[in-house]
């Protein structure tokens, strides 16, 4: 049994006969080196010289014309012989020959001289050899032979089409790198995998079914779609949607990022695509899925440093062309996802190309809790875990940011030695993915610990105060990431946003310096990330959402993207004064509003402060027992 094992595991490289026969050839020329010694070249005279002075023991004559002469050992001390190595490069005696010369046929006497020289016993031998010269010329073409069998091998390795991936495949360059799943690969994820998402799934579902059972679509008159865009943020599922058509789909899938398109020769890309196509018609129906298409497809012309005869236009020409023009097969679906919608082709987004564009939003609250109970199969968790309330901890996470959420929840849970995965964890895993790793040991001053606690109570004083601000969840002044101290929130989630919403939430956010005015008279740059975030929603409210009543009901946001390459501004000098201008009376309206509100709670806002210092952290119920419940608090943790 095990002989019978061992024999089919065997197998058999051709390049070991290449290895025997090289092995040959050096043998053979190792061995005509003759022990790797030089032989001294001489002539004929010196020849009859040292054979009266008695140094010669034996000669050889090759081919009668070359002739070779081995001295005595007593003879190699002799100041005429002092050029012969007295060893060879292995470390032995030199045995010869020592010296070599030719004959000629002038030299007839030669072998008569060499008979009488044996008889009188000057030479104990003499011998006379034919070697082949099919022998010395393939020791001479060694070398030859050793770089073409190596140039052989090199371009045998260039030219495989195994795949797109290790460098120097030169001649399968143009080929496509799509990597292709069938029904015999072993692809397991399917829509069952796929949490949330239910009206892309809806969709995509439908594609898998065109191809499926396409009669039952055409028998109405209707046609197949040719291609389906996957938008929305990243982390939201886009791949995984794809993953997922692989395994439902009974069809060929062909599986490739745009950028395996890009490559630095020219005409490259667009070969690629003809390459791509080709393959996915000879396996129709299929489905071919262009992962980060917005690599290839980006819009042409946008870019004013690049000529006409870019490469990635060339390229996003060729896809357009196999997408919808001359020669097209309808059997083949084009899914493709991207992040950047907005910095597209026209020509690639039309109908006819995408017909369908398929947005894959952030998750919603129901869908969180579907999207955690997938990645929560696979821990070792407490029973009764609430998927609720994680769902709710958790605003605006997207599909990936939740598996990671589940991910770093076991590592904590494992680094604290506990049996199982817990309520606790989870949050603190939220906490270190959204502020970052605590850091316990970094040095704070007393001074600055009470300027923290005093900036992030004012936050929380803020928030509690006002009708529309986010409700809190914790406050704490422990270090995380970059930041000195966090105050974490569970905002509402809104389809749309009123102007009286965005302002509660710009004076909470004010809240920390306003606090620092209210108490020390004195500001710090503690506020940098505040003063970031208030600056950007006052300009949206004035240049994006046409909340602002000077500048009225105008927008200045282009959603092509255009504006992006422009040099200019869309609006006028005396425009730009007034927005900077109505951004300023926008902030500072707020931060007046929040030094007012705190100024009247002054001494709530110490006596948190105070808490905090002591516990370091604090929660809403610690603002409950000081402010009492918000009289307009909604029930934010029902569904």
């Amino acid at each position: 049994m095990s002989k019978e094992t061992k024999q089919n595991n065997f197998k058999f490289n051709p390049w070991w006969i290449y290895l025997a026969i090289g092995t040959v050839f050096v043998a053979m020329w190792i061995s005509g080196q003759s022990r790797w010694v030089d032989t001294q070249k001489t002539s004929i005279s010196r020849f009859y010289d040292f054979l009266e002075a008695g140094d010669v023991d034996k000669v050889e004559v090759d081919n009668d014309k070359f002739v070779t002469v081995f001295l005595k050992e007593s003879a190699l001390n002799k100041e005429a012989h002092k050029k012969i190595q007295k060893k060879d490069l292995l470390g032995n005696k030199n045995l010869g020959p020592h010296y070599s010369f030719q004959i000629s046929s002038e030299d007839a006497n030669f072998p008569k001289d060499l008979k009488e020289a044996k008889a009188t016993k000057k030479i104990s031998d003499y011998d006379y050899k034919t070697s082949s010269d099919f022998t010395d010329l393939l020791i001479n073409l060694l070398p030859i032979i050793i770089l073409v069998g190596f140039w052989i091998f090199m371009m045998r390795r260039m030219s495989s089409s195994s795949g797109g991936g290790g460098g120097g495949q030169i001649f399968s360059i143009g080929k496509s790198r799509a990597k292709l799943f069938d029904e015999k690969n072993d692809v397991k994820t399917t829509f069952k995998d796929v949490a949330g998402l239910e009206g892309a799934k809806e969709e995509i579902q439908e594609i898998v079914e065109f191809l499926k059972n396409p009669k039952k679509y055409t028998d109405l008159g209707g046609k197949i779609p040719k291609g389906a865009l996957l938008v929305g943020p990243p982390g939201t599922g886009k791949t995984l949607l794809a993953k997922a058509v692989a395994g439902e789909a009974q069809v060929p899938f062909f599986s490739l990022s745009g950028s395996d398109f890009v490559e630095m020769f020219v005409g490259v890309g667009a070969s690629r695509v003809r390459d791509l196509f080709k393959q996915a018609k000879e396996k129709s129906p299929a489905i071919i899925f262009i992962d980060e298409i917005d690599a290839v497809g980006r819009a042409r012309g946008k870019n004013n440093f690049s000529g006409s005869n870019d490469e990635r236009e060339n390229t996003l020409n060729q896809l357009l062309t196999e997408m919808d023009g001359f020669g097209t097969d309808t059997s083949v679906i084009v899914l493709a996802a991207t992040n950047r919608a907005d910095v597209l082709d026209k020509a690639l987004m039309r109908a006819g190309r995408f017909d369908r564009q398929i947005y894959v939003d952030l998750p919603d609250i129901r869908e969180r809790k579907e999207i955690f109970e997938v990645h929560l199969s696979p821990l070792k968790k407490v029973e009764n875990l609430d998927t609720d309330f994680l769902a709710k901890q958790t605003p605006g996470f997207s599909g990936a940011d939740i598996a990671n959420v589940c991910n770093e929840a076991a590592l904590i849970a494992a680094r604290n030695n506990k049996p199982a995965v817990d309520k606790q964890d989870f949050l603190d895993a939220v906490d270190r993915i959204v502020g970052g790793l605590e850091k316990k040991n970094k040095i704070i001053t007393p001074e600055e610990k009470r300027a923290i606690a005093i900036h992030e109570a004012g936050h929380a004083t803020v928030s509690w105060m006002l009708e529309h601000a986010a409700p809190l969840v914790k406050v704490t002044i422990v270090p995380r990431g970059q930041s000195l101290g966090a105050a974490w929130y569970l905002p509402e989630e809104r389809q749309i946003v009123r102007p009286n919403q965005m302002l509660d939430e710009m004076c909470a956010t004010m809240g920390g310096r306003a606090a620092e005015k209210v108490i020390f008279d004195n500001i710090s740059t503690g506020a940098l990330s505040d003063l970031e975030k208030v600056t950007k929603q006052a300009r949206a409210m004035v240049t994006v959402y046409g909340l602002n009543e000077k500048l009225g009901n105008i927008t200045y946001y282009d959603s092509s993207g255009q504006t992006d390459y422009n040099f200019s501004k869309p609006y006028s000098e005396e425009t730009a004064r007034t927005i900077d201008a109505e951004i300023s009376i926008i902030i500072e309206a707020q931060y007046q509003r929040a030094i007012n509100l705190l100024r009247e709670n002054r001494d709530k806002l110490v006596q948190l402060a105070d808490i905090l210092i002591e516990k370091e952290v604090i929660f809403k119920d610690d603002l409950e027992m000081i402010f009492g419940r918000r009289p307009f608090e909604k029930e934010v943790f029902e569904q």
